[in-house]
């Protein structure tokens, strides 16, 4: 990987990690299309480490929200004058949701570790067909979506059942915000409320994945590779910040049609040119 293949690659990671459109799918079609897909393993943990310039960007984005949650859930759980959970404030309660809502994806990502790991979750006809599934399953939710409950609507059932969508981004072509906001809909949340839990529950994901990943992958690269990725990830730090302000403003007023039909025509067009075998 090159500097342009890697500020490419930042460029698409950044835009589409936090727009409901899958950044694992994106990234493995444009790093197929510039021959730098290397084994299964080694490129998932490439894909793993530029994450962390995507959770850069959440940091920054929301570092009031967060600081917020870890200082109110230091005061009322850590300290001397412990608050019963059901009396603690939102911020508090948040970080616990944030926690909870994060088990499904550790344990599914420790339980599938060789298989997310593996050739397979590269396959196109795979990635083509998880497009077109979660773009069903976003146009129903949009559908039978009530949008009555805001953030400090959320609760713990609510949190566990997005987690467990969460869990379904270990399949590329799903798109982990595109999993969460389509649970969070289906659970009655607001569009801009379920893309705002969505990223704050990314942030424990993302943290992990792409540490654990990065020690697994440095010794495998050249000096050149290690400036390229560094490269990569700083870039998706910058596209990434400019997709999740884009989103969130973007679900205000308008539903996620547009990205539902962009998934679909992807999708479709996957199924052919792997079809044909243009893209191996």
């Amino acid at each position: 990987m090159d500097i342009l293949d890697a500020i490419l690659l930042g460029i698409v990671q950044g835009l589409t990690e936090f727009l409901p459109v899958s950044s694992t799918a994106h990234l493995t079609i444009v790093g197929k299309i510039l021959g730098v897909v290397l084994s299964g393993e080694q490129w998932t943990a490439q894909v793993a480490v530029m994450q962390l310039g995507t959770l850069v960007a959440v940091l920054i984005y929301f570092r009031y929200d967060i600081l917020s949650m870890i200082t109110s859930f230091v005061k009322e759980n850590l300290s001397g004058n412990r608050v019963p959970v059901k009396h603690q404030s939102h911020d508090s309660r948040m970080a616990w949701l944030i926690m909870f809502g994060s088990i499904p994806i550790v344990f599914f990502g420790l339980v599938l570790k060789d298989i997310i790991e593996g050739d397979i979750t590269k396959n196109l006809f795979l990635i083509g067909a998880m497009l077109i599934i979660i773009a069903f399953l976003m146009a129903l939710a949009e559908k039978m979506a009530t949008y009555v409950k805001s953030m400090e609507d959320i609760k713990l059932k609510d949190s566990m059942l997005i987690g467990l969508a969460q869990a379904l981004a270990l399949i590329p072509g799903t798109s982990r915000s595109g999993a969460t906001i389509t649970a969070g809909l289906f659970l009655g949340l607001e569009r801009e409320a379920a893309a705002r839990f969505s990223f704050l529950l990314s942030i424990p994901a993302i943290l992990g994945s792409g540490l654990l990943q990065m020690i697994k992958v440095l010794p495998l690269l050249t000096d050149q590779n290690i400036i390229s990725l560094t490269i990569a990830t700083i870039i998706s730090g910058i596209s990434g910040y400019a997709a999740i302000a884009f989103l969130l403003t973007f679900l205000r007023t308008r539903s996620t049609g547009a990205f539902i039909m962009y998934r679909i025509i992807l999708g479709v067009i996957l199924f052919i040119v792997a079809g044909i075998g243009l893209i191996q």
